[in-house]
């Protein structure tokens, strides 16, 4: 039977009740902003797929009401209490949103004709759902536009619940992205997508029940909807800061924030509103700079620097703005100071771990350290709640200085199995570590705890008492934490090692996204899964025709690794497969056998040998791979 979540200890009250007296909880102006324009709710909102199972449920979070409990962190409940309101809201007169339908919201600028629909949501039926809302008190309004602010899959993943390829195609829609939108959606989650989804299961803590000792939320948003993901490529690319486009009579401004959030983003100026969608360079929350999934360390001076920009162009006649999360802020005096005590947050963080790297100081030493000034430090936007100070610390150091902290003592230790085998004999074995890990527990050292007793699991994972307390120890770090990615994965760590691997819930390399990719991405995704060692003594090569693209390219493996040419090469292949650029897609999927080509239309001439030798060494990701167990 699954183990039942344990009380609260009396160090994680103390900590809650210390913030309480600490931050402005009489600060009630969030709760009136975020309510603000209401014009109706899906009640109740469940959303359903086509076989009738729960996608989204945002009523599971009404449990969220009055002071928080001892098992949540009162800021983090104050956050999620936010997070959790939904409906259609009015933003200004012509601009609208749909919040708590998914992880993002979704807005919709209204044109002459019809509406324009911006970050589309995760999968399809969410976005389905929000734009039946959106007709149900707005009007059957068709959409004339898709704008996708960056390649988050939860701002383009429902793409298909609101358009459909035909419209693209044929001109009635166009899809506008950043510039290199579609090469960053594909490789984030294609490339490293299985480690990321599997981590991604911890972060929005798809196992874990909904409730006071459970999942509150992530900070950004509740949690990760399980639809179908989507995506149709972007026919509209913006290239430049200050590029204008008219859609249905929607003018827009466009500013250029690559290497923010996200590789590839833009801030859109709605100039006819005065309105600013920030993306998510700008929200109710410290952002990540580098997310607990896993991603490419982002850039907190070019972050800041980019607000600066945003103010410096419209910072004179802004009165509202508006994000793919949480709720908008209005006026141009609390306009202004929102983006900028949000430019000096990631300034701050930035230019303080500089300071302190050139001092000799470690990652580690910065996150323990580094505290936020006053007045951010109390600015309820700038707060922990999905990034964190500590692990952005952390990221900015491994940004500038890379993992390796200058010690020669960690420059080659032992992975955490033979680190753990270690530290059991120095302690006297797993009985010692436990009981000495239980008396830090009783003190509330947590953080000790988890220490030695992920060694002790590691090196003996079938220990039932090292298990059962560092599953406690995680559980009561979760009580503690006010930042929803942090509580979520100490609450599934616990709930792992008392119940087994739980899987990825929701998988982002979707058949949409993996079509997206260009041949050459293709090709890498396949490379990636080249088992090395068996593929050492393995040699072939194969030449793929694509008749509609007239580009013919020679896969060549040789030394365990999987490289490529469009050159024109000399001799012939062992094989030769001819397809068309949207057949291509199959040979990432598995379709490498007679069966699978063939029905994917692929021509084999050759030796078709070459290619189920090739399927013999590739080994695709595992999506339960252990995280807190060996």
């Amino acid at each position: 039977m699954p183990t039942a979540p344990k009380p609260v200890t009396e160090t994680i009250k103390q900590q809650q009740q210390a913030l309480l007296e600490s931050l402005p909880f009489s600060d009630e102006q969030d709760f009136e902003d975020a309510t603000r324009g209401l014009v109706g709710r899906r009640e109740p909102n469940a959303i359903h797929d086509a076989q009738g199972t729960v996608v989204w449920d945002n009523d599971t979070y009404d449990f969220l009401q009055g002071d928080a409990p001892e098992t949540a962190n009162p800021s983090l409940w104050r956050q999620s209490k936010l997070n959790a309101v939904q409906g259609l809201f009015e933003v200004v007169p012509g601009i609208y949103q749909v919040r708590g339908f998914d992880l993002s919201n979704v807005s919709f600028i209204e044109g002459e004709t019809g509406v324009l629909v911006l970050d589309p949501l995760v999968t399809e039926e969410t976005a389905a759902a929000a734009l039946a809302l959106y007709r149900e008190h707005r009007g059957d309004r068709p959409v004339t536009g898709v704008l996708y602010t960056h390649p988050h899959v939860d701002h383009f993943g429902g793409v298909r619940g609101i358009t459909t390829q035909e419209d693209v195609d044929a001109g009635r829609v166009p899809i506008i992205a950043p510039a290199e939108f579609t090469e960053h959606a594909a490789s984030e989650n294609v490339y490293a997508g299985t480690a990321m989804a599997r981590r991604s299961a911890y972060m929005f803590g798809a196992a874990l029940a909904r409730g006071p000792q459970g999942a509150l939320g992530t900070g950004l948003a509740q949690t990760v909807a399980t639809g179908n993901i989507t995506l149709i490529a972007p026919t509209l690319d913006i290239t430049e800061t200050g590029q204008e486009e008219t859609v249905d009579g929607v003018r827009m401004v466009f500013q250029m924030a690559p290497g923010t959030e996200a590789p590839a983003e833009f801030l859109v100026y709605f100039p006819d509103h005065k309105a600013l969608c920030s993306a998510e360079d700008a929200t109710h929350t410290l952002h990540n700079l580098l997310t607990l999934r896993g991603a490419l360390v982002r850039d907190p001076h070019a972050w800041s620097n980019y607000l600066t920009e945003t103010l410096d162009l419209w910072g004179d006649e802004v009165e509202s703005v508006f994000a793919s999360h949480h709720w908008p802020t209005w006026g141009n005096e609390r306009v202004v100071k929102f983006i900028s005590e949000q430019r000096d947050l990631y300034a701050y963080l930035h230019d303080q771990s500089l300071r302190l790297i050139n001092k000799g100081w470690t990652g580690i030493e910065i996150a323990e350290e580094l505290k936020l000034p006053p007045a951010l430090e109390n600015a309820w936007h700038a707060r922990g709640y999905y990034g964190s100070v500590s692990h952005n610390l952390k990221a900015i150091y491994q940004r500038y200085m890379g993992w390796y902290d200058g010690n020669p003592a960690h420059l080659w230790q032992h992975p955490p199995v033979e680190q753990g085998k270690r530290y059991v004999k120095l302690a006297g074995g797993v009985d010692a570590i436990v009981s000495s890990a239980r008396e830090a527990f009783e003190t509330g050292d947590f953080r000790w705890a988890a220490e030695v007793l992920s060694h002790a699991v590691f090196a003996q994972p079938d220990d039932a008492a090292a298990r059962e307390l560092l599953a406690d120890t995680f559980e009561q770090l979760g009580y503690g934490a006010e930042n929803g990615v942090w509580r979520n994965i100490y609450l599934s760590g616990a709930t792992e090692l008392r119940e087994g691997t739980f899987g990825t819930p929701t998988v982002s390399a979707a058949p949409d996204v993996i079509s997206a990719l260009t041949p050459e991405m293709l090709f890498d995704a396949i490379a990636i899964q080249v088992d090395g060692p068996r593929a050492w003594d393995e040699k072939m090569t194969i030449d793929i025709v694509l008749t509609d693209a007239g580009a013919r390219y020679r896969l060549r493996l040789a030394n365990g690794a999987l490289t490529y040419s469009a050159a024109p090469q000399k001799g012939d292949a062992d094989a030769t497969l001819t397809t068309t650029a949207r057949g291509l897609p199959a040979l990432a999927t598995g379709a490498l056998g007679a069966d699978g080509l063939a029905q994917a239309g692929i021509e084999v001439s050759g030796d078709a040998s070459a290619l189920s030798r090739l399927a013999g060494i590739l080994d695709p990701g595992d999506q339960d791979f252990s995280i807190v167990t060996p």
